[in-house]
């Protein structure tokens, strides 16, 4: 089964909202001694995405 892809447009605030999270989420589990091979994976998509510009008009 193929796995669904999932977009998110982000502007440069949210993006490093995100990136501070889940830095903030791998300390605390290793503080707790628990794996973060799950956080260290998702940082790495994240930061290795490709950027897109978009322009967003209200109507």
């Amino acid at each position: 089964m193929k796995e669904a892809k999932y977009h998110l447009y982000l502007d440069d605030s949210e993006y490093s909202r995100v990136i501070h999270s889940l830095i903030c989420l791998k300390n605390s589990l290793m503080e707790q001694g628990r794996y973060t091979d799950a956080v260290d994976e998702v940082l790495i998509k994240f930061t290795k995405a490709r950027k897109k510009r978009i322009v967003v008009r209200y109507i």
